[in-house]
């Protein structure tokens, strides 16, 4: 098109479509980059209840494929669930979000691992009593039937922080979990009954939990479920 036709269509009409089209790939490049926060909404919280503990929590260790992320998700200081941690922080100054997460992959793994071969000396150290039992019996359950369980990881995609709490002296910190794993229950001839060779992406909603006056630094697994 001529020169002179670009220019009797007017300056203003051309100049705003650049500025649309510039505005709409950044929106797109950040959207890419940064990706989007979720999970940071407050659930309703039974009278007496923990966040994230279910009624009957059991030994969750399936889940189901959800899109993958990648990376440790700390919340905004600024934000709802950022405001919610700073009140641990300010209860326990040793508590740091980045490590607390962390620490929460290295428990993931170890308990994950944990069940799958029947460890019940590293259960007992990292869930909390009530938890433990359920993961004991399932694994009691698992040895009168003469099977066994393997679990790989492959790997943890990612590792969010979706809620937290203090009711009285009790915290409550919930984590998002996304990892690939190879899930199977085996007979006594180690054949597969349950599961498959497929590396599967799965989820996971765990609640750790600590007593903010009590000794120690350490915070155990309080409930888990798939997400």
């Amino acid at each position: 098109m001529p020169a002179n036709t670009l220019q009797s269509l007017g300056s203003f009409p051309v100049a705003l479509v650049l500025f649309a089209g510039v505005a709409i790939f950044l929106i797109l490049r950040l959207r890419s980059v940064l990706g989007k926060r979720v999970g940071f909404e407050k659930p309703p919280l039974p009278p007496g209840a923990m966040p994230g503990i279910p009624a009957q929590a059991g030994p969750v260790i399936e889940g189901q494929a959800l899109p993958a992320q990648t990376g440790r998700t700390v919340p905004d200081p600024s934000s709802p669930l950022g405001e919610r941690l700073m009140q641990i922080v300010r209860r326990t100054p040793d508590f740091d979000p980045p490590k607390f997460l962390e620490q929460a992959e290295a428990a993931f793994r170890s308990i994950v691992t944990a069940f799958s071969s029947g460890d019940r000396a590293t259960l007992k150290t990292l869930l909390s009593p009530h938890v433990y039992e359920t993961f004991a019996d399932a694994i009691t359950a698992r040895e009168t039937a003469n099977e066994r369980h393997r679990t790989d990881i492959k790997a943890i995609l990612s590792a969010t922080i979706e809620n937290a709490e203090v009711i009285g002296d009790q915290a409550a910190i919930i984590v998002r979990f996304v990892s690939d794993q190879v899930n199977l229950t085996l007979d006594a001839s180690g054949n597969p009954i349950v599961g498959t060779e497929a590396i599967t992406e799965l989820t996971d909603l765990w609640t750790f939990e600590r007593n903010l006056k009590g000794p120690g630094t350490g915070w155990q697994l309080a409930a888990a479920r798939s997400g």
